[in-house]
């Protein structure tokens, strides 16, 4: 009889996480970041269809690298969890804290028990009545949790997109300072080299505290152009605004007048 191979497990995990690391470091990077009104998400992404950054709930925001179909099955699972959760109870007991307790479970479990890690590393925020009441939760891969203040980055040179966003962001920055700011940090190369984003390289979204009560909204077209001071910034005095909702992915439990959670 053949004995089994064994390996230790702490080099099973190693190797579980180094997988996962190499796996996110592919993907295009996304930057959440506090302004005087909400907090901003901003993400390297063509694609109009495929989101990633997309509205939980009422307050509260949902932004990933990595694998899509890994993390767009754990954004449907968050939508139906707060869904679920704020007609049984209150929709005040639905809270950025509570989902990134329940997401962290899911990705813990995953990648202690199943063969491969999800590739993923999402934030989780929520925006409150001032912004020292503002919420932002990282979770890598493995399940842990950080609370975060003031700016994240994930993806790609996260280490150093972080580096840059604490030399150039302070609170109290308006919306288009720190788009202008995230824009830069997602421009700068690893080698030096400088590339030039422009709104359509761009996913932009914001949770806007100001709101009466579904906070998050998305920013396209000539509104994103005036606010990243591009050149065809100069067409949105004419045009008009072009600031929307996310398309909605998940039945809700409320009235025709309260429409449900965007994707």
């Amino acid at each position: 009889m053949t004995m089994p191979f064994y390996v230790p497990p702490e080099q099973v995990m190693k190797d579980r996480a180094d997988f996962a690391r190499k796996g996110i470091a592919r993907g295009r990077s996304v930057i959440v970041v506090g302004y005087d009104k909400g907090i901003a998400f901003v993400a390297e992404n063509p694609s109009r269809a495929l989101h990633k950054v997309s509205e939980i709930y009422d307050r509260i925001a949902f932004a990933a690298v990595g694998r899509y179909n890994e993390f767009e099955s754990l954004r449907v699972a968050g939508i139906r969890y707060a869904d679920l959760r704020g007609y049984s109870y209150d929709r005040t007991d639905v809270t950025a804290r509570a989902l990134a307790n329940t997401y962290a479970q899911t990705l813990g479990a995953v990648f202690t028990q199943e063969s491969k890690p999800l590739e993923i590393e999402i934030v989780v925020a929520e925006v409150g009545t001032d912004p020292d009441s503002d919420q932002i939760f990282r979770l890598t891969y493995d399940g842990s949790v950080a609370d975060e203040r003031g700016f994240v980055a994930m993806g790609g040179a996260s280490d150093a997109a972080e580096e840059r966003l604490s030399t150039g962001w302070r609170a109290g920055m308006t919306l288009e300072e720190v788009l202008r700011l995230a824009v830069d940090v997602l421009g700068a190369g690893d080698n030096g080299e400088r590339r030039s984003l422009d709104e359509g390289q761009l996913e932009v979204a914001v949770l806007d505290r100001e709101r009466p009560r579904r906070s998050f909204r998305r920013i396209v077209g000539p509104v994103l152009a005036r606010l990243l001071g591009t050149p065809s910034a100069t067409s949105a005095t004419s045009a008009p605004a072009e600031v929307l909702p996310g398309n909605t992915s998940e039945s809700s439990h409320e009235s025709p007048q309260e429409p449900g959670p965007t994707g």
